[in-house]
């Protein structure tokens, strides 16, 4: 039985799998770059539709984060290719990041999406069959899952949200800050708990906003 996605902090599966621009093992292809690999249940589905046509406007952002993007569907190279042309008509933007065809499931079922005993082919299934396969997954350089997202097929995800929390991850992972609710790039950030004060001190030199001894808020770093 599947357990669900794969928890945050879970080495990220490596594959070998077919794409819209050629084959890939998936760990060569993210290289040093950190990764958004996203999810869909099945190829011609209409929020999936809109959901991969902002991803491809929105692309640049990804870029100059050096993050690159990977969708998959459980449907073969060729129909994405279809899929891809109501998606320009539609959205404006056709994907220009690599679908996965996932016609035996295998990635869907390495990434917690769907059961073992879901079967070994896409043939037969419907977009309900596969209702889990709607997921977001960060990925950092180190391979490791730093962000699982999980969305009904009736709800469009949120990428300008996903962006949001790289900006977070990336900013956490060169200075030992963490960004509160609702914080967006450019807003104060709080010092961690595990950086005692001597240490703060020698960082943050202007000093900081104590609301509490564990609730240190500083400008963010440059």
């Amino acid at each position: 039985m599947s357990t669900g996605p794969l928890p945050i902090g879970a080495d990220a599966p490596d594959f070998q799998a077919q794409t819209t621009q050629g084959p890939i093992r998936f760990h060569d292809w993210l290289g040093n770059s950190w990764g958004v690999l996203f999810s869909h249940p099945k190829d011609f589905t209409p929020v999936c539709t809109t959901e991969l046509g902002y991803m491809a406007r929105i692309k640049p952002d990804f870029d100059k984060r050096n993050v690159k993007v990977i969708g998959l569907s459980i449907d073969p190279v060729d129909k994405h290719e279809g899929w891809a042309k109501d998606i320009a008509e539609t959205q404006g933007t056709a994907p220009n990041y690599p679908m996965i065809g996932d016609t035996d499931l295998k990635v869907a079922k390495l990434y917690g999406m769907l059961p073992a005993e879901a079967g070994e082919t896409c043939e037969g299934r419907t977009a309900a069959d596969n209702a889990t396969v709607r997921n977001v997954y960060v990925i950092g350089p180190d391979k490791k899952i730093k962000l699982v997202l999980s969305y009904p097929m009736s709800t469009g995800r949120n990428f300008d949200e996903v962006l949001r929390v790289i900006d977070s991850m990336q900013l956490t992972a060169k200075h030992k800050v963490a960004t509160p609710v609702n914080w967006k790039h450019g807003d104060d950030v709080i010092i961690l708990p595990a950086v005692n004060d001597d240490e703060a001190r020698q960082k943050y030199t202007q000093g900081w906003n104590a609301l509490k001894p564990y609730l240190r808020i500083v400008p963010q770093p440059k």
